[in-house]
């Protein structure tokens, strides 16, 4: 034990500074291949889609839809997934008008494995394979983790960022492994660059990113993994902050059913599949966000200092009683219903951050 710990005392002072050394030496070789690599997969690699089968699932809206409206250009057949297939139809007719030969509409919920192997069953019935899967189900939040007075809202959250996306991998694989398929997934930086008010939301991320990244090695390239990495991108917050249906007078507004768009959006998602086709690992937008990740490794205290700076400029924090069980506007009613994953269950008032639209 002793001399174990003396090694590792000996191996904290010399690999940190004798790593940078190397990836200096590195480096230059490095930026070389990387250069290749982009000249072949950019021009001389390049996936036809024409009619090959993709599952968009949270197509209803947002960033889901233009991903749709992309592979859709590219003549691919689809499979459009969500929990309300009446906000398809317009979609579907779009998809078609853009140059998709085949669309199917199929009503899920990618929270619970049973409807995943339906929209799975159903994609195999109709077109008899899969080709590409793309998981882009996403449900941010705004509020103070010690605000939330109802912790019964955590794993809703966790659901729907993590095993959202888990679950119809597991359905799928066996069909895409068939077809030396790809998976794309919608994931953001805050998967490792922490940000006040959103901490189930970057836990969420950050385990999906690390799902996926091993996901990749286990696969050993019979099935492609496209991550994808954004920062802020949506539409405003007040598009999201609140909905009225079913008698509710607040409810979750989840990232995929929000009516987004705008260039951002439709940016991220051609990015996202020009990327997939030409078989890279990953996509980020905007790419100067990169630079926050050196700062993560090397001086993480910066990035600390950081915020607390602009968390002390604020003063009292300004969070509309976000996460706390009050109202926005005070009322005697009793708490309403929230719905989510197609459940009812009571909840404190919450404002949900859209994210990825």
């Amino acid at each position: 034990m002793v001399m174990m710990d003396t090694i590792n005392s000996v191996l904290n002072w010399v690999v940190p500074p004798a790593s940078l050394v190397m990836l200096a030496f590195s480096w230059p070789a490095l930026t070389f291949i990387n250069t290749c690599e982009w000249l072949y997969y950019s021009y001389l690699y390049h996936e036809d889609m024409y009619n090959k089968v993709v599952i968009v699932t949270g197509a209803s809206s947002g960033i889901g839809e233009q991903i749709a409206y992309e592979y859709a250009k590219k003549r691919a057949n689809l499979v459009l997934v969500a929990r309300r297939d009446h906000r398809l139809h317009g979609i579907s007719e779009n998809a078609k008008r853009l140059g998709a030969p085949q669309v199917l509409i199929v009503a899920a919920d990618v929270v619970k494995e049973d409807e995943c192997r339906k929209f799975v069953n159903e994609t195999i019935s109709v077109f008899g394979r899969i080709d590409h899967l793309v998981n882009t189900a996403s449900l941010g939040h705004t509020f103070y983790f010690e605000e939330a007075n109802d912790a019964s809202v955590f794993p809703i959250l966790l659901d729907i960022n993590f095993w959202g996306n888990v679950y119809p991998t597991y359905v799928a694989l066996p069909y895409l492994r068939q077809n030396h398929g790809r998976i794309v997934v919608n994931a953001a930086v805050e998967n490792w660059l922490p940000l006040p008010r959103m901490s189930i939301y970057s836990a969420a991320k950050a385990a999906l990113v690390n799902f996926y990244e091993t996901l990749r090695l286990e696969l050993n390239g019979d099935v492609g993994i496209t991550i994808a990495t954004h920062g802020w991108i949506g539409a405003e917050m007040a598009r999201g902050k609140f909905m009225l249906e079913e008698g509710a007078e607040m409810q979750w507004k989840e990232e995929r059913e929000v009516q987004a768009a705008g260039s951002p959006v439709e940016e991220f998602a051609r990015l996202i599949v020009s990327a997939a086709v030409r078989g890279s690992a990953n996509v980020k937008y905007p790419s100067w966000y990169d630079v926050f990740l050196l700062y993560r490794v090397f001086a993480p205290d910066v990035l600390t200092w950081t915020f607390r700076f602009l968390l002390s400029n604020q003063g009292v924090r300004a969070t509309s009683f976000m996460g706390t069980g009050r109202p926005l506007l005070e009322a005697s009613s009793p708490p309403k219903r929230l719905l989510t994953g197609g459940e009812s269950r009571t909840s404190p008032r919450l404002q949900l951050r859209q994210l990825d639209e």
